[in-house]
């Protein structure tokens, strides 16, 4: 009898390598994660970090991949939350974040929280309710040019300006107006990529993540993040390592905001190359796999 030729097994893909920290902290921050992932917080923002940013915050749907590796996440950490100033729901919902167990989603910079299909949010500051009657008459006064949106997030209200001719002209355009709407109805501006933001002030996603992890009992922290918002986050991580909880900053890479790089631990290559750290980082909790 003829020996039947062998069929070759595919190969078994290997783990991708978990990056290294450009700093010291940062490495001992990833260390301390993948030593005890069991008391390990690894939070993410959404829009620039999961998902690509787009002209239409409603089309923002995640890279691919971005809810499985999370839910990898969420079987070996402690905790994984996303942090987000869009509403905690339209994240859920745009991201199919549903899938991933025990997700806690701090939606509005914290004021709303989705975990477990249940959504808890307090209610409406007044000043919030006064900018958005005032908003349009504001806008048109200041000139905004052909392109602006408002995008109008319950608790806070942002003017999108990425639609416009000349974005940045039109940012320069707007803030001093809307400064003064905000100061006068007892909010804030917030800039982000492209965006003014109007909210109540202390509404930020550094006091959020230094909220969720004394909650949370965490031992150790990471935040992925790619906008001046996320600055704050990074501020708390500098923050809870003084104190004695290590952490690491992650950036999700963007020529329009190269200061959020630059206040990082360690820089990936937008929304794809956060998925691929966040794949490598449940790799190297797996047991066994620093070995």
């Amino acid at each position: 009898m003829t020996p039947r030729p062998m069929t070759p097994r595919p190969a078994t893909p290997r783990p991708a390598a978990l990056p290294a920290a450009s700093t010291r902290e940062g490495q001992a921050g990833l260390a301390a994660i993948t030593a005890d992932p069991a008391r390990a917080l690894i939070a993410t923002d959404y829009d620039g970090t999961l998902a690509p940013i787009v002209a239409d915050p409603a089309a923002a749907v995640p890279a691919p991949g971005a809810a499985a590796a999370l839910a990898r996440l969420a079987a070996r950490a402690g905790t994984v939350a996303v942090i987000t100033g869009r509403a905690a729901a339209d994240a859920v919902s745009l991201g199919g974040l549903a899938v991933v167990p025990g997700l806690i989603v701090l939606g509005h910079y914290g004021a709303q929280r989705w975990q477990g299909g249940v959504l808890s949010e307090p209610e409406v500051p007044p000043g919030v309710a006064a900018v958005r009657q005032a908003l349009p008459a504001a806008l048109a006064e200041a000139g905004a040019p052909a392109g602006t949106a408002v995008e109008d997030k319950g608790t806070a209200l942002a003017v999108h300006v990425r639609r416009t001719a000349d974005p940045a002209a039109a940012l320069a355009r707007l803030r001093e107006p809307l400064g003064r709407l905000a100061s006068r109805n007892g909010l804030t501006v917030e800039p982000g990529r492209m965006v003014l933001e109007l909210r109540p002030p202390g509404m930020d996603k550094g006091a959020a993540l230094r909220q969720l992890t004394a909650e949370r009992a965490a031992g150790s922290v990471l935040f992925c993040g790619d906008d001046l918002g996320d600055l704050a986050a990074f501020g708390a991580i500098t923050e809870l390592r003084a104190a004695g909880v290590p952490g690491c900053a992650v950036a999700s890479a963007s020529s329009e905001t190269p200061q959020v790089a630059a206040a990082a631990d360690l820089a990936v290559d937008g929304p794809a190359g956060v998925v691929r750290f966040l794949a490598a980082l449940a790799d190297a909790m797996a047991p066994g796999a620093l070995g």
